[in-house]
């Protein structure tokens, strides 16, 4: 449970983060979704904020938060633009959570200040253009060499801070495809000779976070990078993404608040036969059911998120609400569309982009038959 303290703590957060987002970002959300600019400025910004290392102890120039701290700033962040909600949530729960958890205490002290501190973004490695949920069969792969080094080899696609982070952690296949322990995690920089980034995507929606490929050949990594045991590359991804499938619900639940509140607000103030349009049942019953779904998202999650603060098992309750929270935004998000109407289709007014958006949120860090696959086997075992 949440104690008076972490309410208080979470209550900052939310108004610091809003405020911020209110003030840097939202005048810019049109702009960096039509150029699908990445600010990356924004992000150093975040960075000296603190909220860029809320996982990451103090003594590694973190934080040192917890999960209802960081999930109450991405929400505030997703509210006005997922895209930036979206790299923040990588850049915290990919990359540098999984320094934090299976680096050994020199990766931990070269790698997590930085990127604690904004100074450096990060980015994470696991998605491959024939091998979405099918890790097991990647065809990138690392060959130790006889000096006990690696030659890392392929190709990464839809990475977030594909092109534009300073460090990536790298999952690549040290074995023979389908077996068990056959990967491998590596810390790889972005200067490393053979470490080049390939296309940037032009995507649908969150636009202003940056989705590219990266792409490896012939690029020397010093056994120094591993992170872990060889072999635990894909345990490893999966403890990852347990929490990483917080932040995503977290996301998704930003974007419900964003497009409910438009909504909300537009219902109330537009006028139709004498009155607003909130008055009529169509209207008003879309909203009820929009603002109870969002309530619900918000308990599964701060379930999720109490258990993990508690370093409890969350396989199951991560995924159930990263699952619900995905499918709600793109519910009432659509919603939001139709309460406005014509007007919900035109740019000038935001749940255009929520309504785009939000579908990323079922797909990404697994989509939501994935979830449904990682939920059922949590609850037949």
């Amino acid at each position: 449970m949440v104690t008076a303290l972490q309410e208080n703590q979470v209550a900052l957060i939310r108004s610091t983060v809003r405020d911020f987002a209110d003030r840097y970002i939202r005048p810019y959300v049109r702009k960096w979704d039509e150029e699908q600019h990445f600010p990356i400025e924004i992000m150093h910004q975040l960075g000296e904020l603190g909220v860029l290392g809320m996982l990451v102890p103090e003594t590694y120039g973190g934080t040192g938060l917890g999960y209802q701290e960081y999930v109450a700033a991405i929400v505030e962040l997703s509210k006005v633009d997922g895209a930036i909600g979206l790299s923040m949530a990588a850049h915290n729960s990919l990359c540098t959570n999984h320094i934090l958890l299976f680096g050994n205490e020199e990766q931990k002290q070269t790698y997590l200040p930085r990127l604690a501190t904004g100074e450096w973004i990060g980015a994470w490695g696991l998605t491959e253009p024939n091998t979405g949920s099918d890790a097991g069969n990647m065809r990138t792969v690392a060959t130790q060499q006889p000096d006990g080094s690696w030659l890392l080899n392929g190709a990464k696609n839809f990475i977030t801070h594909g092109k534009s982070g300073h460090v990536a952690v790298v999952i690549a296949r040290t074995g023979e495809p389908n077996t068990p322990r056959n990967a491998t995690a590596f810390i790889v920089e972005r200067n490393t000779a053979g470490f080049a980034a390939g296309k940037k995507e032009d995507k649908l929606g969150m636009r202003a976070s940056e989705t590219a490929e990266m792409i490896f050949q012939d690029c020397h990594i010093p056994d120094g990078q591993r992170l872990g045991e060889t072999g635990d590359g894909f345990v490893q991804a999966l403890k990852v993404l347990d929490g990483g499938r917080i932040s995503i619900a977290a996301l998704s639940l930003g974007i419900a608040q964003g497009a409910y509140e438009a909504a909300l607000q537009y219902a109330k103030e537009r006028q139709q036969f004498g009155q607003p349009i909130a008055s009529f049942q169509g209207i008003s019953f879309k909203l009820a059911d929009m603002a109870t779904e969002i309530d619900a998202a918000q308990l599964l999650i701060e379930r999720a998120a109490d258990l993990k603060n508690a370093g409890r098992p969350v396989t199951k309750e991560s995924a159930m609400a990263k699952l619900f929270a995905s499918e709600v935004a793109v519910r009432v998000a659509n919603d939001a569309v139709q309460v406005f109407g014509g007007y919900g289709y035109i740019k000038d007014f935001p749940v255009e982009k929520f309504y785009r958006d939000a579908k990323l949120c079922t797909i990404g860090e697994g989509t939501s038959e994935i979830q449904k696959l990682v939920i059922s086997r949590q609850i037949l075992k």
